[in-house]
C-alpha cells in the first residue's frame, strides 16, 4: 500500500507555532535544572565540609565562567517558573483557546526575558 501523504524531513522548512517553542524550552529548562542541581549540591557539600572548602568554592564563584554557569541555571529556573505558572493558569481554565495559548506564550517569553536580564545584572 503506497501512502499519498507528503513527507517533509527538512527541519529547516518546518514552521512551529510559538506555543511549541515555549513547550520545548520548558522541557529543556527542566533538564538543565535537573543537571544543575547536582552541580550546586556538590558545591554546597564542598563549602560545608570545612573552612578551606568554603573559601575554595567562594573562589570558584568569583570566576567569570562560574558566574556564567550560575546565570544559566538561574535563567533556566526563572523560565521554568514562569512557564509553570502559565500551566497552572491554564489548568484553572484561562488561556486554553488557540489565541489564549499564543498570548500566554508571548507573555512567558517577555516576562522570562526581563527576569533573566535582571538575574544577569544581579549575578554580575
Amino acid at each position: 500500500m503506497k501512502s499519498q501523504r507528503p513527507v517533509n524531513l527538512d527541519l529547516r522548512t518546518i514552521k512551529l507555532p510559538i506555543t511549541a517553542y515555549t513547550s520545548i524550552l520548558h522541557r529543556v529548562s527542566g533538564v538543565i535544572l535537573f543537571i544543575g542541581i547536582a552541580v550546586l549540591l556538590a558545591a554546597l557539600d564542598a563549602s560545608l565540609s570545612s573552612e578551606e572548602g568554603f573559601e575554595r568554592v567562594q573562589g570558584y564563584f568569583g570566576n567569570p565562567l562560574a558566574k556564567l554557569v550560575v546565570w544559566a541555571l538561574l535563567s533556566a529556573l526563572l523560565y521554568h517558573l514562569v512557564a509553570g505558572i502559565r500551566h497552572l493558569v491554564m489548568d484553572a481554565g484561562y488561556g486554553e483557546t488557540l489565541e489564549g495559548g499564543k498570548r500566554g506564550s508571548k507573555i512567558v517569553l517577555i516576562l522570562s526575558a526581563v527576569l533573566i536580564i535582571l538575574a544577569g545584572v544581579w549575578v554580575w
